[in-house]
């Protein structure tokens, strides 16, 4: 028997190797704005939303129209120079597969832009198993507030101890926690200690070490 009835799942840093891209994107945005921000300034702040790391190392909100220029064009700059060379982390399909034989519901649960998921599930190998989807645009505040995890158990029709959530960054896990939602922590996203993730239920190097032990924790 299943311990849990649904998973709720973070791309980025979990399931494909995209961290290091979002973050130069970023580095590469605020250069072409005249705002030299090095890589090392950008790169703990991946996991969160635009919406708190463009002010945050900008100064510009993310409503503004100068953020909303900003958010535009490191979109941009990610689809055409870092999208084509993300890859996925091993045996991310065969974990996406093993869920849904095992009749678990599917959840994604990112502080991406919904015009980005369709391409970042393409690159995970998974967009015909994992259909729902909860981004940025469906929360007023993106992780580590835990706004888009109560949107996705709405999306999922489960509560809160019925599911499990896998991430990268304490900001998936400062989330569940909040949302009183398990995680299972990924150390593959890079970045991050373990000692980061202190409220996470467990720590894996990534999906091949999950699927490996998945009867003992799913």
């Amino acid at each position: 028997m299943n311990k849990f009835q649904g998973v709720i799942l973070d791309i980025d840093g979990t399931l494909i190797d995209s961290n290091d891209a979002h973050a130069h994107s970023w580095v590469d945005t605020f250069a072409e704005a005249g705002i030299p921000v090095p890589f090392e300034r950008v790169r703990p702040l991946i996991g969160e939303g635009g919406d708190k790391l463009l002010p945050e190392v900008s100064g510009f909100e993310a409503g503004s129209a100068e953020g909303k220029r900003l958010t535009k064009r490191r979109t941009e700059i990610f689809k055409e120079k870092y999208l084509p060379h993300i890859q996925p982390f091993p045996k991310t399909r065969e974990l996406i597969t093993a869920f849904e034989k095992r009749g678990l519901k599917l959840q994604i649960a990112t502080s991406a832009q919904e015009a980005e998921v369709k391409d970042l599930l393409k690159v995970a190998g998974t967009p015909e198993i994992i259909e729902q989807k909860t981004t940025s645009d469906d929360a007023e505040k993106s992780k580590p507030d835990p706004d888009i995890i109560h949107a996705a158990l709405q999306k999922i029709g489960l509560e809160a101890g019925q599911v499990v959530m896998l991430g990268d960054t304490p900001y998936d896990v400062a989330a569940a926690k909040k949302a009183g939602v398990k995680s299972y922590a990924f150390r593959c996203g890079g970045w991050w200690q373990d000692r980061d993730f202190e409220d996470a239920a467990a720590i894996f190097d990534g999906p091949a070490d999950l699927l490996e032990k998945l009867d003992d924790y799913l």
